[in-house]
């Protein structure tokens, strides 16, 4: 008796099923996967989950499968700070856990640049962005503490099986334009929950063209979409990526497999990506968006290259490609705060933070830092123009501070500038 014919499967279909031990799954069904990596950082993780688990008697199901990434309170601004630093560090002691980053970088960036991410991996992060993961073929998404928790006795989670909304990017970039402007291009269009809690993938020919890293920046803001997952097929691009990172080639074998098949259903969004401008969101939402011709006249205090949305290589060089040569407007301070310490080494070693010192920027660690709200936060009445993902009120300060989030090449044209400006004019 011959098999019945496979349903044709969306890519996150096809990473769901084999997490669950399936051959397929449908659209709405729920399933039980099992997690492959399970990664919290020192705000989402022990200070969260060792109360709960000794409550629970419990213990961690598999320490091997577990990261810990100490990337939030790093380094400690104040006594608070010190306490939950040196809470995560004893209890990953106590706990032996044996996969631990400490104050090296942001946990999206850092997760996979240690080889953590492969095509075909099931993933769950104690971070909203979490997503970023997607960018390598993975199914990843963000849970709080409670679901963490479950994770972390049993190595499984529960799923419905998400509709797939597919944004297809016909064309290419223009130079000066980048994944960010595309990311806030879409959330403009289809709005802050416009992935609905679905699986959003990004597919086309604009896509296939970007660099691992500015892979990530469109998975890592699919957050900002409101979608569960943020998913790009595997290709070349990402297998190349991974085995520079150290990714034995037998783990990436098959990776050509995590695609959407052709006839799969899902719901398609189409964008031309050679039309595109750099874009600006305006306070107080990532969906606040407009051209960046639009904020001429607005002149920030600060330019802030930092996050794991803005400021990873790719996003130092494209900074650097700006400003070399130059220096930033009286009145304007540029802050950096590299995405990873070894993000922040090879950009040394090419010239990039030179170049952006030279211009006067102030280097600061690699960590979350002003994005996520603690240290180097932003005067009363600031405004802000940030590489970050967020905008939203009282984020990166007090309630008075004005943050318009824009790619890496546009702060950097705003900060030499003096007001919002269009980086395509100087790389011109």
């Amino acid at each position: 008796m011959s098999m019945p014919k496979p349903t044709p499967q969306t890519l996150a279909q096809k990473l769901i099923a084999r997490a669950a031990g399936r051959r397929e799954v449908a659209v709405g069904e729920v399933v039980t996967c099992n997690v492959d990596l399970a990664m919290f950082h020192d705000s989402s993780g022990p200070r969260r989950l060792k109360p709960m688990l000794d409550e629970l008697g419990a213990s961690i199901w598999d320490t091997n499968k577990v990261v810990l990434v100490l990337d939030h309170y790093v380094p400690a601004q104040d006594a608070d700070a010190q306490k939950i630093v040196q809470f995560t560090r004893d209890t990953a002691r106590q706990w032996k856990l044996p996969h631990v980053i400490d104050s090296e970088g942001i946990c999206h960036v850092v997760l996979p640049e240690r080889g953590h991410l492969r095509p075909g991996l099931f993933g769950v992060g104690g971070d909203s962005h979490s997503p970023t993961g997607g960018a390598f073929g993975s199914y990843m998404f963000g849970i709080g503490a409670t679901e963490m928790l479950g994770v972390c006795v049993t190595g499984q989670i529960w799923v419905q099986v998400p509709r797939t909304l597919r944004l297809q990017w016909a064309g290419r970039l223009q130079p000066g334009v980048s994944a960010k402007d595309m990311m806030l291009h879409t959330i403009a269009r289809l709005g802050m929950n416009g992935g609905q809690y679905q699986a959003v993938e990004f597919a086309g020919s604009a896509v296939r063209a970007l660099s691992m890293p500015e892979r990530m920046t469109l998975s890592n803001m699919s957050a900002e979409l409101g979608a569960q997952a943020g998913l790009i097929a595997a290709d070349d691009t990402t297998c190349d990526w991974l085995q520079a990172v150290g990714v034995p080639a037998e783990q990436l074998e098959g990776a050509e497999q995590w695609f959407t098949d052709e006839d799969a259903a899902f719901e398609p969004h189409r964008f031309d990506a050679s039309a595109l401008s750099p874009q600006v969101a305006a306070p107080h939402s990532p969906a606040n968006t407009r051209d960046v011709a639009e904020f001429a006249d607005v002149t920030p205090g600060f330019a802030y290259i930092g996050a794991c949305t803005g400021a990873k290589l790719e996003d130092l060089r494209a900074a650097a490609s700006v400003l070399r040569g130059q220096r930033v407007a009286a009145g304007v301070q540029l802050l950096v705060a590299p995405a990873s310490a070894r993000e922040q080494a090879q950009a040394e070693a090419e010239g990039v933070m030179q170049v952006l010192r030279d211009a006067g920027a102030t280097v600061l660690p690699n960590s979350c830092g002003a994005c996520a709200g603690y240290g180097g936060t932003f005067p009363e009445g600031a405004t802000v123009i940030s590489s970050t993902a967020r905008n939203f009120k009282g984020r990166m300060g007090p309630a008075s501070v004005n943050v318009y989030l824009a790619s890496p090449y546009t702060v950097a044209a705003s900060a030499l500038r003096g007001r919002i400006s269009d980086a395509r004019e100087m790389l011109a």
